[in-house]
């Protein structure tokens, strides 16, 4: 099978075919960060929303100087909401702690869930300690996906004075919810986190059960 080169890829970004421009984008992952960002910044205005989709993920997976501040002016100024929780999500993926100050401006500002949802998962990515207030008050939220998001977020960043807040999630209807804490209480070491999951564990529904298994099995070997 014939691997396309950068010529040729770049040559297909500019066809009026979508799929050309889809299947030139995903071809880019063969290729080193400094070959592939030249070419993704080329359609991140493409007429095409799955092209402009595409293209922010992967500047969150071929990093580069370039890549941090193109996607924090996507995530403060896109019309798009989809595109702006696209941003938030490849902040996630390059880790790099300055997008602490714009994914929370983002949860606190931005009018739209999905964006919230994104920029939420994203502050657990980076694992940055000073999410935690931010993360707590998002477990008040009406949008039960976003809830979701700040209990897994609460345990990447291993906020043990959390614990009591996301405890009360112990009994919800959304097996998701408690799916997500049974997760979440596997990097939070304290005996009200064990005592949560052995209850999880006998959870009627198989993957919230496993998952407290999971954690239970991770707290032994610390």
């Amino acid at each position: 099978m014939h691997n396309p080169t950068l010529t040729e890829i770049a040559a297909k970004l500019e066809s009026p075919q979508l799929k050309d421009r889809m299947v030139a984008l995903a071809s880019l992952r063969d290729f080193s960060p400094n070959e592939a960002v030249p070419l993704i910044k080329k359609v991140l205005n493409d007429p095409m929303l799955q092209v402009r989709s595409m293209a922010v993920f992967a500047l969150g997976v071929k990093q580069t100087e370039e890549c941090y501040p193109i996607l924090v002016q996507i995530l403060e100024n896109d019309p798009d909401y989809g595109m702006r929780a696209d941003a938030a999500g490849a902040l996630g993926y390059l880790a790099d702690p300055r997008a602490f100050e714009p994914l929370s401006r983002a949860f606190y500002e931005d009018t739209q869930w999905l964006v919230r949802f994104s920029a939420a998962v994203s502050l657990g990515n980076l694992k940055d300690p000073r999410a935690e207030a931010l993360l707590n008050q998002a477990l008040d939220s009406e949008e039960v996906v976003i809830q979701q998001a700040a209990i897994s977020a609460l345990g990447e960043i291993k906020a043990i004075d959390s614990v009591e807040r996301i405890l009360r999630f112990a009994q919800s209807p959304d097996w998701l919810i408690r799916q997500r804490l049974a997760e979440a209480l596997g990097n939070l070491d304290t005996e009200k986190s064990r005592s949560a999951l052995k209850y999880l564990s006998k959870d009627p529904h198989e993957q919230v059960s496993a998952a407290a298994l999971i954690s239970l099995e991770r707290l032994g070997k610390n």
